[in-house]
């Protein structure tokens, strides 16, 4: 009955233009359960979760049928202000921070605590100051849930994703009235251990009564913290399950449709000699990420893994080496020394970048996906243009040409090559990036967090081109989150801790070695490198 539940959604449909995305969805959460939502990009988990938090996309394009109960009653949601009056929260999988100001600001953003001056005393309550004293203590609370070390008067402005991420949840864990709580992607950008830390403080919030609505493309986390799970393909409810009642092996099949096989790891051996980049005292200056006097080498046509916590510099090699920041030391590539804190040399001799944060890096969020696909290529190796003598003009023909056969070859699910890249969903943005990278033909590619906000089916898929790409002569290192990841595709894993190497390691290596490393401490059987 409607009383025993929390939250009822029934027979929700969604359309845009004609177009169906959700039809007829049904779900039922009750005070205290995690009840997790899975499926492909373009299942239509973000549209059912933008109609529960009533955001604008929804009602500008024509509203919804269906119907919300809020504790058993009808609810009429139609902003974001009256979904959070009602006592729904909502992490985004994109950012919605303020980058200059402090996580104790963005946390406490529209519910500053005030406290009284000498002048409002005397002249109302409009002339009161803020009470940093009361907000900090507020935002330390909430980051000590999330069992994370931050600073809170730390500005937002240059932080690592993850530790962006975690500020997203404190703020939403820091409102009193929250009786729904939904977390889009959350763990997509952390490290496993900070996902570990992100799944404890979830069962804590659970265990106060709060209901948590949890989509994810992590189907292990799935079956370790959901009490329900509920499956959308192509905007159908395909089912729903008790999670003793299924596995991540049917869960994976349901949000495809069709069977998915475990991904095996490369059997093939790379030669020990003939270094294709040697990584000498480098250090790298990024916020939160430093590098400080890391060496390693890199053998010619093999996939190498960088790993480790956040925080501990893995994303900083990367970004340092392609000139994001600035970094210093020596990096040689097939022998000879490459100029630091130069992209545009950096592409000019082979090497490409698929960022972490393909909002702020990768993408032009306003251009075609075509324009996205090529506009690398195209400003630093003068492809795709036509030349007339003194003149030149873009071989749209061409551009066009190629975009299709990208998007074809990675399956970047779209209206077209001249969709807008920021209508796309996060998944398909990140192929996009990925399009953008190989187009630049590199000897060497660097990818960071490749399978980022992408599900299960779009994951393998991502994993399998690299694979391809190695065996046709590419070098790829690897930078990721997921160890699984890593082991699953890369020949060797160079694990940084301190911004250095603390050892390399054998992706058959047991799992007691690699947590010695990420722990810096010297594991017991380490693979010379």
């Amino acid at each position: 009955m409607s009383e025993h539940y929390l939250l009822q959604m029934k027979n929700v449909t969604k359309s845009y233009y004609g177009t169906t995305v959700l039809k007829d969805i049904n779900l039922d959460l009750k005070a205290g359960e995690i009840h997790a939502i899975v499926g492909e990009n373009g299942a239509g988990k973000s549209t059912l979760m933008n109609i529960l938090f009533g955001m604008p996309v929804i009602h500008s394009t024509g509203g919804y049928q269906g119907e919300i109960l809020i504790e058993g009653q009808p609810a009429q949601i139609t902003s974001p202000q009256q979904a959070m009056s009602s006592g729904i929260g909502m992490v985004h999988q994109e950012f919605m921070l303020i980058p200059n100001y402090s996580i104790t600001e963005n946390i406490k953003l529209n519910r500053e605590t005030l406290k009284h001056s000498f002048l409002s005393r005397f002249f109302g309550r409009n002339l009161k100051t803020l009470d940093f004293k009361s907000m900090h203590a507020d935002a330390r609370k909430a980051l000590d849930t999330l069992d994370i070390g931050i600073e809170e008067y730390t500005r937002v402005a240059g932080l690592p994703v993850g530790y962006m991420q975690f500020t997203e949840i404190a703020r939403e864990i820091d409102k009193t009235n929250i009786k729904v709580l939904v977390f889009d992607e959350p763990t997509a950008v952390l490290a496993e251990s900070e996902a570990a830390n992100l799944l404890a403080a979830m069962k804590k919030l659970a265990a106060r009564g709060i209901a948590i609505l949890f989509i994810t493309h992590r189907l292990d986390e799935v079956m370790e913290i959901a009490d329900n799970i509920t499956v959308l393909r192509d905007g159908r409810l395909v089912a729903t399950r008790p999670k003793e009642a299924t596995s991540v092996y049917e869960l994976a099949e349901l949000m495809v449709g069709r069977k998915v096989e475990k991904m095996t790891r490369r059997t093939d051996q790379v030669s020990s000699g003939n270094i294709v980049l040697s990584i000498k005292d480098l250090s790298v200056r990024m916020p939160g990420e430093v590098v400080s006097g890391l060496n390693l080498e890199v053998r010619r046509g093999e996939i190498l893994g960088i790993g480790g916590l956040a925080g501990q510099g893995k994303v900083g090699v990367a970004n340092g080496i392609m000139g994001l920041y600035p970094s210093s030391g020596t990096v040689l590539v097939n022998g000879e020394k490459l100029p630091l804190n130069n992209p545009r040399e950096s592409i000019k001799r082979g090497l490409a970048f698929l960022s972490e944060d393909r909002r702020g890096v990768g993408l032009l969020l306003d251009s075609s996906i075509e324009m996205n696909i090529v506009i690398s290529s195209l400003q630093n190796q003068g492809r795709f243009i036509r030349r007339f003598g003194p003149f030149s003009q873009l071989n749209s023909k061409e551009i066009r040409g190629y975009a299709l056969k990208m998007i074809k070859e990675l399956d970047i699910r779209c209206t077209g090559p001249t969709q807008i890249v920021r209508r796309l969903s996060g998944g398909n943005q990140q192929k996009v990036c990925i399009a953008r990278a190989l187009t630049l033909n590199p000897d060497i590619l660097f990818v960071s967090e490749p399978t980022r906000g992408i599900d299960v089916g779009a994951k393998r898929l991502v994993l399998e081109t690299l694979v391809r790409l190695n065996e046709q002569g590419m070098t790829i290192i690897m930078t990721s989150s997921e160890l699984a990841e890593l082991r699953s595709v890369c020949d060797r894993i160079a694990i940084v801790t301190g911004g250095t190497v603390a050892g390399i390691l054998s992706p058959d290596d047991s799992d007691v070695n690699f947590g010695l490393l990420m722990a810096g401490q010297k594991a017991g059987k380490e693979l010379s490198a």
